[in-house]
């Protein structure tokens, strides 16, 4: 059976060392889990996933309906490899294909961001009690808390999450206090639809920008019988921190936590300082593919002329950054594989050495050290 327990907890904060056993393997954690949207890393063989170290993959339920539908274990049977995997619930599907055409915003909200007035105000959803109708394309499909847990369970997931309305940063206080409540009732739906005990269900927090709600959503949710929790939502460019300290103190101290959507480099120490176990995000893989390159003194933009001579080595190909600079020059397809690759690496590097500092208890050091070399100006 998946279970989780704590190794050790550190002086940093709530920061804590875990071990996330599953029928596939063990996550050590804190953890960085890649996004494998159709459940493949985009541009990566498995065997080219298998040398970055990725331990953990998180693939999207709503983009894998179709195939959820024909047969069983298709997040799988896809990667091509056996490691630990998560499914989303289609959730954020919910603010993706709604909200987020309505207001023009993303799920964080940038400094000074407003409602953009020359955007269409559509919406591809209609969120009813019941659940959610999506119309994209002319495609018509209809999510339930029910028919969600049952997709995930066909997909094969180790982790799914339940179902939810991720809400936008420009809801109001009254919308979203509303839309809290469903997602609370939905929880519950989810936990009667729960059959496949081999697959560990998160229940996911929600609340908006709004702090109060916050919390009682983790007090809530924190009480159902969850094998871990998620949490999800929007957040202000600054607000995640204060989010994370009104959450995370009214879970569960013996279950894992997971931050869905969220990992640049700072937010990954905030994260691990606050609790957080696991996260994902698209950043490794999708700035890889525009040539973003992530190394110890900062990202950089291989596609730069100053990079065409460099013999500095790529992790887990070990070309060198020459060699890469010609090929995204060139248009050339590799140039996505070999990014992608060193970008994966290099995030999945960075855990390790976190994990290693607070387990010999040199994390500040090693922190202070880290930032310094990776924000210099």
């Amino acid at each position: 059976m998946p279970a989780f327990t704590v190794q050790k907890r550190s002086r940093i904060g709530r920061a804590r060392l875990g071990t996330l056993t599953t029928p596939h393997g063990t996550v050590h954690t804190p953890a960085y889990v890649i996004v494998a949207t159709h459940a493949q890393v985009r541009t990566l063989s498995p065997h080219d996933l298998k040398k970055t170290g990725t331990r953990l993959v998180i693939s999207n339920t709503y983009h894998l309906w179709n195939r959820a539908q024909k047969s069983y274990g298709v997040v799988r049977r896809r990667l091509g490899i056996s490691m630990p995997t998560m499914t989303d619930s289609g959730g954020f599907q919910v603010f993706s294909l709604g909200a987020a055409h309505e207001h023009g915003v993303g799920k964080v909200l940038k400094r000074g961001h407003q409602r953009k007035m020359d955007r269409p105000k559509f919406s591809h959803v209609r969120i009813t009690e019941k659940g959610v109708h999506f119309t994209v394309n002319g495609e018509k499909r209809f999510l339930s808390p029910e028919s969600s847990i049952a997709t995930q369970q066909r997909l094969g997931a180790d982790i799914m999450f339940a179902f939810d309305e991720c809400t936008s940063p420009l809801h109001p206080l009254n919308y979203t206090r509303t839309s809290l409540a469903r997602t609370h009732r939905w929880a519950v739906r989810c936990l009667n639809a729960h059959t496949k005990k081999d697959q560990m269900l998160y229940g996911i927090i929600q609340g908006g920008r709004f702090k109060r709600l916050r919390a009682q959503s983790a007090k809530t949710i924190g009480a159902m019988d969850f094998e871990g929790f998620g949490i999800g939502g929007s957040f202000g460019k600054d607000e995640m921190r204060a989010t994370l300290a009104a959450v995370i103190k009214h879970l569960p101290d013996n279950k894992p936590r997971h931050l869905l959507g969220i990992g640049t480099v700072t937010d990954i120490f905030d994260a691990v300082e606050a609790g957080v176990d696991t996260f994902d995000c698209v950043i490794p893989t999708r700035e890889a593919r525009h040539g973003k390159l992530y190394t110890d003194h900062g990202p950089v933009d291989i596609r730069k002329t100053k990079f065409a001579t460099d013999t500095r080595r790529l992790l887990a190909s070990n070309a060198i950054f020459g060699r890469l600079h010609r090929l995204f020059r060139t248009h050339n397809p590799k140039a996505g594989r070999l990014a992608t690759m060193h970008n994966v690496r290099w995030f999945n590097l960075l855990l390790e050495r976190i994990r290693a500092a607070l387990a010999d208890g040199s994390y500040h050091s090693f922190k202070r050290k880290f930032l310094t070399s990776f924000l210099r100006p």
